[in-house]
């Protein structure tokens, strides 16, 4: 069985406003733009990770918590909406592509079990770009929701693209979101970018579960001496101002960008994630 790429219908205005999400002057009526799981699926919750920039690592983030809930027994998924970006594969090393069946596209599972659906699993080479635009790249992330049969998976983990734009926007209008962890750095200026995606937050109506602060600092080997170095942390100060009481600070840990290059991040030591890991678990899923 070969795979094949989904088809994504080009942009154009047909004035038909049901299926339109973009807001424009003509529009007269508030649409549902809600997309609906396939019908063989099941997924009880779903968790955004999210990042006002890019180069903070927020797809291995978004690998290590899955991990984390897989090495406790949750059936665990991680949609990749990272369309023009995708580096979930990589990190988890899968070579085989997605399949088509009867019922829908049948994701890749990882070697521990984690489903995955990402974009580098469709195209015939990992190399080649994705030159779209943003309805259309939004088009393909809803389709890996309502196309995509996703078997009985308690914990889902959508890696976003970086920024507030299209994606983000079809996201949180289209899919069941619980809640949202923003990745972030210490540089002061990620400061200004972290209030864009808590804005962007309250906006849609999506609860900030906590921020993580990436490469937070380096633990020196031999006198254990946390040295800052990207800068102080503000992360206290941010979390202080928009209210949200949950904060994660990772060090920067060679082995771990090691082991995403390799793509053995299921073999790696992410103990620091592991109140983050328990707090998602425990959350009640939005009605």
């Amino acid at each position: 069985m070969q795979a094949e790429p989904v088809k994504v219908e080009q942009e154009a205005c047909d004035h038909d406003c049901e299926d339109c999400q973009n807001e424009c002057e003509d529009r007269e009526e508030q649409v549902d733009f809600t997309a609906h799981l396939n019908e063989m699926s099941q997924v009880k919750k779903v968790i955004g990770i999210v990042s006002g920039k890019g180069g903070v690592g927020k797809s291995m983030i978004t690998s290590l918590l899955a991990v984390l809930s897989r090495r406790k027994d949750y059936k665990v998924a991680i949609l990749d909406a990272d369309i023009t970006g995708p580096s979930i594969p990589k990190i988890f090393r899968l070579k085989s592509k997605a399949m088509s069946s009867d019922f829908g596209i049948v994701p890749v599972q990882s070697h521990t079990g984690i489903e995955i659906m990402s974009m580098n699993l469709l195209i015939e080479n990992d190399s080649d770009p994705v030159v779209w635009r943003g309805s259309l790249i939004g088009n393909m992330v809803r389709q890996f929701w309502t196309d995509v049969v996703w078997n009985e998976i308690d914990l889902m983990f959508l890696d976003m693209p970086p920024g507030t734009g299209d994606v983000a926007l079809t996201v949180f209008q289209s899919l069941p979101v619980d809640g949202i962890v923003i990745v972030t750095s210490p540089q002061e200026l990620v400061s200004l970018i972290v209030a864009k995606a808590v804005r962007m937050a309250e906006m849609m109506n999506i609860p900030i579960i906590a921020i993580v602060e990436n490469m937070s600092y380096f633990k020196c080997p031999e006198c254990q001496i946390e040295i800052p170095i990207f800068g102080d942390s503000h992360l206290d100060e941010i979390a202080k101002k928009y209210a949200i009481p949950n904060i994660f600070k990772v060090p920067l840990d060679p082995r771990l960008s090691q082991a995403c290059d390799r793509g053995m991040i299921e073999l790696a030591d992410c103990e620091g994630l592991e109140p983050l890991s328990n707090l998602i678990e425990n959350m009640e899923e939005r009605i």
